[in-house]
């Protein structure tokens, strides 16, 4: 009984020590396998920083590199029209135009007139800069073709504080006749210009030299008489005009102005002009002086001018005095003037452009614009007692800053002949 319970209590033993150690056994294996996973998720670790160092270092060249495209790459605007600008400022293009289809219709007096529909001005313009020089060439295809219709031509560089252009230009002369034909106040501009006083005269060749400030300007242009189209000839020209504004602020603007022409005819130049269109344009024309080319006489014009913007408010006026040489007798002394206003209805400042002393259209945000327009024009030649003028009223819209409408009445009155003719305007404006 002895030997039984001293062999159970043996195998017992042997059991338990068994037990023990295949449990241990057990957890060495455990242990074995964590330490076999910690040591493959520490390899991952690795491999996965390994991997965002390479993707830091990839994504470093790849901003790098576009950030080096964007400053590199040229500037490319479509607002208003097309312009691409290089990335260092040094190079620019732009390429611009405008439509002016007009449509009118004549109270008829005495002179025989056709009223009908016209494009008045269909012009693209290609402008911009290449080292430190600007250029311009404009065409207009409503006048014709090639050099018929060709408008601004030229080179331009700023020097010696101010800027000189050379080709083919409008000479500085007349307030209105610098005034962009797309924010004139009318639909054709006064006698005191390329329209009446300096008749067909409006582009020149020449060389021209302008400084500008916050208020002022000063400018001289050379020029031969002949337009791009017109034969060619020796006479020349000179023409000069001062501005100052002695008040100019973001709503008040105050103009002041003085200008001069001299055109000196010369072998092969063409009659030097002066005839007024006094009932709108397409309509009766009346010459009020002529100075022949074949005389070689001169044009001599004075003047003097003054503008104004106040809130809605806006007037200007020129007045000029201007001599037209004859080869025997008396010289003609011609004297033209006019005044227009216009008052905004519902908004909008007609804004000062110092660089030019000119005023620019009011600016269009998110309405429309109304603008009720008049002016008064006159033109004599006191040897030869020949006068005409004319009443304009109009109204202006302008429905954004690229599109506008216009509507004007024109009332002529000529002395010589006694016609009283009036005409109807309407003209649908795109600028771009």
């Amino acid at each position: 009984m002895r030997h039984s319970l001293l062999a159970a209590a043996l195998g017992v033993a042997m059991g338990t020590t068994s037990l023990t150690a295949a449990a241990a056994h057990t957890r060495d294996q455990q242990i074995a396998e964590l330490r076999d996973q910690l040591a493959a998720m520490q390899a991952k670790l690795v491999e996965l920083e390994e991997r965002d160092d390479a993707q830091s270092g990839v994504n470093i060249d790849t901003a790098e590199a576009l950030d080096k495209l964007v400053n590199n790459a040229p500037k490319i605007e479509t607002k208003g029209g097309l312009k691409v600008t290089s990335a260092d400022k040094k190079f620019e293009v732009s390429v611009g135009g405008r439509i002016h289809f007009d449509a009118y219709a004549f109270d008829r007096d005495i002179a025989d007139t056709t009223g009908t529909t016209e494009f008045r001005r269909a012009r693209l313009t290609l402008a911009g800069k290449a080292y430190g020089w600007e250029y311009k060439l404009e065409q207009d295809f409503s006048a014709g073709s090639n050099l018929d219709g060709l408008r601004d031509a030229y080179l331009a560089r700023s020097a010696l504080g101010g800027r000189f252009t050379i080709g083919h230009f409008k000479p500085y002369r007349a307030m209105e006749e610098l005034t962009s034909s797309n924010e004139l106040l009318m639909m054709e501009r006064p006698f005191a210009s390329a329209t009446g006083l300096f008749s067909g005269r409006q582009f020149q060749q020449g060389v021209g030299y302008q400084r500008a400030g916050d208020n002022y300007t000063a400018g001289l242009s050379v020029f031969n008489l002949r337009g791009a189209a017109a034969s060619r000839n020796e006479g020349t020209g000179v023409a000069g005009r001062v501005t100052f504004a002695p008040i100019n602020t973001d709503d008040r603007t105050l103009h002041l102005g003085a200008w001069f022409s001299r055109e000196d005819a010369n072998k092969g130049s063409a009659d030097l002009v002066a005839s007024s269109s006094y009932a709108g344009r397409r309509g009766p024309s009346q010459t009020i002086a002529t100075t022949t080319g074949a005389s070689r006489n001169t044009v001599d014009v004075y003047a003097v001018e003054a503008a104004g913007s106040f809130g809605p408010a806006f007037f200007q006026a020129e007045y000029a005095d201007a001599t037209f040489g004859q080869p025997g007798g008396r010289d003609q002394d011609v004297t033209t003037y006019y005044v227009q206003g216009s008052l905004m209805l519902n908004g909008g400042h007609k804004a000062y452009k110092p660089a030019t002393g000119v005023f620019a259209s009011p600016k269009v945000a998110d309405k429309g614009l109304w603008e009720l327009t008049a002016r008064y024009d006159n033109a004599e030649n006191e040897t030869l007692n020949r006068e005409v003028s004319s009443w304009l009223m109009g109204v202006n819209y302008y429905v954004n800053p690229n599109l506008r409408f216009m509507l004007n009445y024109t009332k002529g009155d000529n002395e010589v002949t006694g016609d009283r003719t009036g005409q109807y305007a309407l003209r649908t404006q795109f600028a771009w």
